[in-house]
């Protein structure tokens, strides 16, 4: 099995705003206003404007040529993604085997049960919108503060990989950055990313590693012509 792990810098590619780089998301906004459960109590219009934001910016976006590339592999190899991502450009490409860890934005769920999911039409959710349990919807994000319900599912991925990818991540977010510890050490590791990411220095994965220095566009499809083989 190929199992590969996205993060923002997949989705960059497609003109998506990454939160964490110095002109990203984070440097116009404060975590604690828009990203935690705390946040949805104290300002719930602030929060659910942000992420209509986000939704309406997502749906005026394309997956890129590193999204339709795995998709590609995906029709001719056993083929799972880990994405840190909550948009859905791996699924707009054709990618069908998708595990999304930090949630969905084109999808909300109950405030009383996480597991309570649905799709919302279109960009915008109405501040009283109310799931059928009667409790208000809010975005089905991972807020900062929350468990990760996807990681053990994620983790026992990583341990069926026979090649493991690292896609447009430096894998600086816990939990998901520990996904690599769990690939067996006989498992050749690629990394995809345009800088040289400070784990891959410091021996954090002990594993062989073939480095690609691309942005993903780039560097994406390049690796999948070598994988397909």
């Amino acid at each position: 099995m190929i199992v590969i792990l996205t993060g923002a810098g997949i989705s960059k590619d497609s003109g998506i705003a990454t939160f964490r780089d110095s002109d990203g998301l984070w440097a116009n906004y404060r975590i604690e206003d828009v990203c935690t459960p705390e946040a949805l109590v104290r300002n719930r219009r602030q929060v659910i404007e942000f992420y209509n934001e986000r939704r309406k910016e997502l749906l005026e976006k394309e997956p890129n040529a590193a999204h339709y590339a795995l998709a590609e592999l995906e029709k001719v190899k056993d083929v799972a993604i880990i994405t840190q991502n909550i948009d859905d450009l791996h699924e707009r490409a054709g990618s069908k085997n998708v595990v999304h860890l930090h949630g969905e934005l084109r999808k909300l769920r109950s405030s009383r049960n996480e597991n309570d999911i649905v799709p919302i039409e279109g960009w915008k959710q109405e501040l009283e919108d109310r799931h059928k349990d009667g409790s208000l919807l809010r975005p089905h994000v991972v807020f900062f503060g929350e468990g990760v319900p996807n990681m053990d599912e994620a983790a026992k991925i990583a341990m069926k990989a026979d090649i493991f990818v690292i896609i447009g991540t430096s894998l600086n977010v816990y939990p998901a950055a520990g996904l690599a510890s769990y690939v067996r050490s006989d498992v050749p590791i690629y990394i995809v990313d345009p800088a040289d990411p400070s784990f891959v220095k410091s021996g954090y994965i002990q594993n062989k590693i073939t480095y690609i220095q691309e942005r993903a566009a780039v560097g994406v499809p390049r690796l999948v012509e070598k994988l397909r083989l």
